[in-house]
């Protein structure tokens, strides 16, 4: 949520406007700050990676977003797929050559299809953060919304390390679930081609306590460090991309539908 305030700040919106915005937003991510837990975690890595639920090609999955609104995001309030192309545009005007990084900017999201399958959006949108050990303090709304998660309380989980290893690397960590998660598992069952860097932006780019703030580095590898600036230039795309100017989607297809015929192609299982 780095730029929350900075949106309140910058254009007209009406007290109620905003008030209401926030409470939609802070109530999203008190549930998923509550609810989110070793135990839950691992459940939905359990219910989600069978890859049984449907299957369809990504460009299918990236139109179907016309339906979402991320009620966890106060920067937009058009549907998800017009955010795919404007990400993927920007990445394309400053890397004209890696198409590969491009195809990131269109599919980053297209894990939020979770919501549109009953998952609740606080269990599917928003910033990540690991679980099994002590929350940070750059968690956004930290002090006031973990008090009722379990985890909180548990002497196991609530050290520095909880229950992992120093520098154990953030692939044997467990995340907080939701669409940063899904996509990159589903990525890597159906053999995408996509390179590491990609993946990794894929993974952890809602991990804003990380890219953004610094923490949770103890828990990371040589690996992990080496990937944290494809993660970081990435991150600009995703967040100054938001604008009102919405982009030609039909006239983008063709050019994107190349990409994913590239790197996902045929009919993926999700």
């Amino acid at each position: 949520l780095k730029m929350f305030w900075v949106f309140f700040s910058c254009i007209d919106v009406s007290v109620s406007q905003s008030g209401i915005l926030f409470s939609r937003v802070f109530k999203t991510y008190s549930l998923m700050h509550t609810n989110q837990t070793v135990e839950f975690v691992k459940r939905k890595y359990s219910e989600w990676t069978q890859f049984n639920h449907t299957q369809m090609g990504m460009m299918d999955a990236i139109m179907s977003l016309d339906q979402l609104v991320d009620e966890s995001d106060p920067d937009v309030d058009f549907p998800n797929s017009f955010h795919a192309f404007q990400t993927a545009e920007g990445i394309r005007q400053e890397h004209p050559d890696k198409d590969w990084f491009q195809l990131v900017g269109l599919i980053h999201d297209v894990g939020k299809i979770l919501a549109l399958w009953d998952e609740p959006q606080w269990a599917v949108v928003g910033d990540t953060f690991p679980v099994g050990c002590r929350f940070q303090d750059s968690i956004v709304f930290r002090n006031n919304t973990f008090m009722e998660n379990p985890d909180e309380k548990d002497q196991t989980y609530n050290s520095e390390t909880g229950m992992y290893k120093l520098n154990c690397g953030l692939d044997n960590v467990l995340m907080s679930w939701g669409h940063d998660e899904y996509l990159y598992r589903v990525l890597k069952f159906n053999s995408c081609s996509i390179p590491e860097e990609g993946l990794y932006m894929i993974r952890f780019h809602s991990f804003y306590p990380w890219h953004s703030n610094g923490d949770y580095m103890h828990l990371c590898n040589d690996k992990d460090k080496q990937m944290l600036p494809w993660v970081k230039e990435f991150n600009k795309f995703d967040l100054y991309t938001k604008t009102s100017t919405l982009p030609d989607v039909d006239e983008l297809k063709p050019y994107y539908q190349s990409l994913i015929d590239k790197y996902c192609p045929g009919i993926l299982k999700w």
